[in-house]
């Protein structure tokens, strides 16, 4: 960076090298750790390779630095500049490590204090990913993939990623958690997302299920709505069965966490039921009003672009 005359940025030269070894580390337990769980029990046969190779270049895209150099180049210094201002007009951050000298201050109590902030926020986000139609026109995208595996978690369009990105920062900034601790929180949410997107049969009995949320979980959250219509049978011929109407798909939404199950529990988002269901949405099975079943694209760029086009509302 001195070479290059950028000896202004070291600091957030460092902080990059940080993200990119930590990315490099999670993409190393993916392949060592998620992997063999996948080969041990898997939930269904890989059929569609050419769909997890689009999923890993996500993956690589989102872990190993490339996502968030676009944003350092674009949204960092904007909202650097606020909240500079901010702070000089007197906004105060509101440290919740320091609700309970000596206890909410020890860097364990602190880092699970923090972790449930974020994971409360992630759950927020999700259920408004679901709740509002434009922002189901990108998150949709995360939800077409009907061969899920421990490479699906990053299968998302970028505008999705740069709104929760946003969110989240501000978050980050108005609560004052501290830098180590927040790549530590994103690390851990991460791979744990990868565990639940895993093509394994896997989950964490009665009171672990409650604890922690397990691929079973969150597969529950990816079934195709059409399960539902047709009393668990979802090998019915397409012909058979009816699209269901955009509010009833919404009424039946479940699972919404990220790291913790607990929030679907307390705002009664929560099924335990022990079954592995298809993954995908039911527009990809039934034809609409056209004939037709509803292309989400099989490359990364046509995925992008088929996005935006629901976005505006021609997709």
């Amino acid at each position: 960076m001195f070479h290059l005359g950028m000896a202004n940025l070291l600091e957030d030269g460092y902080d990059a090298t940080g993200w990119l070894l930590v990315g490099l580390l999670q993409v190393l337990v993916i392949v060592v750790v998620i992997g063999p769980l996948e080969r041990w029990r898997p939930v269904e046969a890989v059929t569609d390779r050419k769909a997890i190779r689009t999923d890993i270049i996500y993956t690589l895209i989102q872990r190993l630095g490339l996502f968030r150099l676009v944003l350092f180049f674009t949204l960092t210094p904007l909202f650097d500049s606020l909240f500079g201002m901010l702070r000089v007009e007197g906004l105060r951050t509101y440290n919740i490590d320091a609700i309970w000298q000596g206890v909410t201050d020890l860097p364990w109590v602190s880092f699970l204090l923090y972790l449930a902030v974020f994971d409360l926020v992630d759950y927020l986000i999700h259920r408004g990913q679901h709740r509002f139609d434009w922002w189901w026109a990108l998150h949709s995208l995360h939800h077409s993939q009907q061969q899920m595996t421990k490479w699906s978690d990053s299968r998302n369009h970028l505008l999705d990623d740069v709104l929760r990105d946003v969110i989240i920062v501000i978050v980050a900034q108005l609560i004052g958690v501290a830098p180590g601790q927040f790549v530590a929180i994103v690390a851990i949410a991460q791979l744990s997302e990868n565990l639940h997107h895993a093509n394994a049969r896997i989950w964490f009995g009665q009171i672990g299920e409650r604890l922690w949320i397990s691929p079973r979980f969150h597969r529950r959250h990816h079934a195709v709505s059409l399960v539902e219509a047709t009393m668990g049978d979802p090998h019915l011929p397409a012909q058979s069965l009816k699209p269901l109407p955009r509010s009833i798909e919404l009424a039946r939404g479940c699972n919404f966490g990220v790291l913790l199950p607990v929030w679907d529990m307390l705002f009664r988002t929560a099924n335990f039921e022990l079954r592995f269901d298809p993954t995908g949405i039911e527009d990809q099975v039934v034809p609409g009003a056209d004939g037709k079943v509803r292309n989400y694209g099989d490359g990364f760029w046509s995925q992008q672009w088929l996005g935006i086009l629901r976005l505006m509302g021609r997709g």
